[in-house]
């Protein structure tokens, strides 16, 4: 189906914006999920006209009730970059026999491959050109000793500076209880780590010819990352594979990842003699610029006598568009449709702008931020971008209350999270909720995937309001018919006292660190646990910590927010997927030796992993 033009668009949201307010009698937030949940909103995808509309639509709603800029600026919109997604620029390689790289070109024959047919970078590949011997490792397997299973894809093979073929996938005929250890590590991400580690220049996958969509290059993903991992990677169609094997008479591509594919750990790789490959990788990484969208409502007694004198309410407009950055969960039959997201979470925005329209008719001690992020559902990019460079002061801010998939209530039963921010939280609840009634669920963890964790890092006292999740979420039948209006209304008369009593306290609630509660129950074995808290928003080579979990073993260690980690226990650490994957060599309870960048600085310390069950 044709997308809808943005001119298209901008009749439809000047249509909502126009509807007679008889529609919206019957409810306080109706009006605003139907319309950013409507199809001329597009699924709301940060970047996306249909983002901007959405935004257009809340910054009337906000002019409508008063809220003005905030402080020292003309424009609700605060702009923030993101990497929107990846394409390939135009990858090759060359196939060459018969010559040595020491002793330059010799006799013998040269393929160059140079459509994406036959060769596609993969999307976190470096940007660079590699010219190295070539050495085949099989699946490129690496299983850690902590799981004792012994495969070792590079065992007794030299790859130093060298490019090595890898097969797609995991071997295709193992025992169930073997292919279910192997597939763990056949991420393409994992195979490049693990060539990279064993000092590869650069690491080609092909899909064998035993394998499903045998032969085919891997289409280029969306990926989030902002830059590549560290190592020259890309696909190669099965002509270039076969290409590479023309010169070995006694060995074919079929054959060999046959005799891999039994799982036998002792299968082996082998160099390629008198073949040189010179492979070419361009990652072309699309930048973009999302909205959020803040106002507020000044204070209106003055506020000489409280401290901290601001609160803020925020909630995510952004969703997924028609759900093509594989975050949907739609099935065959509704991919590509538009994922209105009337829960997740045009609820929560509906919130915060129905709150607004409540606290904006009385009487304020505090001024009152009403903030509507763009980018949560890419990794909180929106929000984060607010923290990194806030136009106020994040310490000057008495709380944050966020609404987060506020729609959907069951059983008169509301979650709110994060209570343990601070030791005010339980007494101001109970207080509200004399009138409100719920079924309270409270949970004292901040760090949920949602912006209310941003606001934990920054040390103010915060609140997460959840409904629930359901069998709509991240699917184009997230629709705003299916919300509960008249528990979502109670939710912001909820949320509106909670405010008043925040705008009434002379000293601001206090802020507590929490440690994070680790899961227990329904989760086989025992994984390590560091207490780290990544940062998906800024562009490093490395793993940039957000934070650190109070009292968890990084906190232990001296490492705290801003620290770069750039290798542990051996493994260098070039993004979040190494640093994932690096865990897997640690073991619970054994020290292991943690680089760092800080300010600039190189430095090492040693961490040593707890338990998480």
């Amino acid at each position: 189906m044709k997308r809808p033009t943005a001119a298209l668009l901008a009749i439809v949201a000047a249509a909502l914006l126009a509807q007679p307010g008889a529609r919206a009698l019957d409810s306080r937030t109706r009006v605003h999920v139907e319309a950013l949940a409507s199809d001329g909103f597009d699924g709301r995808l940060t970047g996306s006209p249909g983002e901007r509309l959405a935004g257009d639509y809340i910054v009337a709603q906000l002019k409508k009730i008063g809220a003005k800029p905030l402080p020292g600026r003309d424009d609700y919109r605060l702009p923030f970059e993101f990497t929107a997604g990846t394409r390939d620029g135009g990858s090759s390689i060359s196939v060459a026999s018969g010559t040595s790289v020491a002793a330059g070109v010799e006799s013998g024959s040269v393929h160059d491959f140079k459509s994406r047919a036959d060769v596609q970078a993969l999307s976190f590949s470096d940007n660079a050109e590699v010219t190295a011997p070539i050495v085949f490792a099989g699946y490129g397997l690496v299983v850690p000793d902590s799981q004792d299973f012994g495969y070792d894809s590079y065992a007794g093979l030299d790859v130093k500076d060298k490019a090595v073929l890898v097969l797609r996938y995991f071997p295709e005929d193992a025992d169930l209880k073997t292919r279910g250890i192997l597939a763990r590590y056949s991420d393409l991400r994992y195979k490049a780590m693990a060539a990279r580690q064993h000092g590869a220049k650069a690491m080609l996958v092909v899909t064998g010819p035993r394998s499903p969509n045998a032969g085919e290059t891997i289409p280029m993903s969306f990926d989030t990352a902002l830059a590549g991992s560290g190592i020259v990677a890309a696909s190669i169609s099965g002509n270039v594979g076969k290409a590479m094997f023309t010169g070995l008479a006694d060995k074919s591509l079929e054959g060999v990842q046959r005799s891999l594919d039994s799982g036998d750990p002792h299968v082996t790789g082998f160099a390629i003699p008198n073949l040189t490959v010179t492979v070419r990788t361009s990652v072309e990484r699309e930048k973009q610029t999302g909205y959020n969208i803040a106002a507020y409502l000044p204070a209106t007694m003055g506020t000489a006598a409280v401290i901290k004198p601001w609160i803020a309410l925020g909630a995510h407009y952004d969703h997924l568009g028609h759900g093509g950055n594989g975050l949907s969960l739609a099935g065959k039959e509704e991919a590509g449709r538009v994922h209105h997201g009337a829960d997740d979470n045009a609820s929560g925005s509906a919130a915060v702008m129905a709150v607004g329209e409540v606290i904006a008719t009385q009487p304020r001690h505090r001024n009152v931020v009403l903030d509507f992020w763009s980018g949560e559902e890419l990794g909180l990019i929106g929000s984060a971008a607010f923290a990194t460079t806030p136009p106020i002061a994040l310490d000057q801010l008495a709380a944050y209350l966020n609404f987060d998939m506020v729609g959907r209530m069951q059983d008169n039963k509301l979650t709110v999270q994060a209570t343990g921010t601070s030791p005010l939280w339980a007494k101001i609840i109970e207080q509200a909720n004399v009138v409100a009634g719920f079924d309270l669920q409270l949970q004292q963890d901040p760090y949920q995937p949602t912006d209310v964790a941003t606001f934990n890092e920054a040390s103010v006292p915060s609140l997460n309001f959840f409904t629930g999740t359901h069998a709509d979420y991240h699917r184009p039948s997230d629709t705003a018919d299916k919300i509960n209006y008249e528990d979502l209304d109670r939710v912001v008369d909820f949320a509106a006292a909670i405010t008043r009593r925040l705008e009434d306290l002379d000293e601001a609630p206090p802020f507590s660190k929490v440690q994070q509660t680790q899961p227990g129950g329904g989760r086989a074995g025992v994984r390590v646990f560091t207490g780290t808290i990544p940062d998906y928003s800024t562009e490093v080579k490395g793993l940039l910590l957000g934070g650190v979990i109070a009292g968890g073993p990084a906190e232990q260690a001296g490492l705290q927010k801003g620290d770069v980690i750039v290798e542990i226990a051996g493994q260098s650490i070039t993004n979040i997927y190494d640093y994932t994957y690096a865990l897997e060599v640690l073991k619970i309870g054994q020290p292991a030796k943690v680089a760092y960048v800080r300010l600039g600085e190189r430095k090492e310390t040693t961490l040593t992993p707890g338990a998480r069950k």
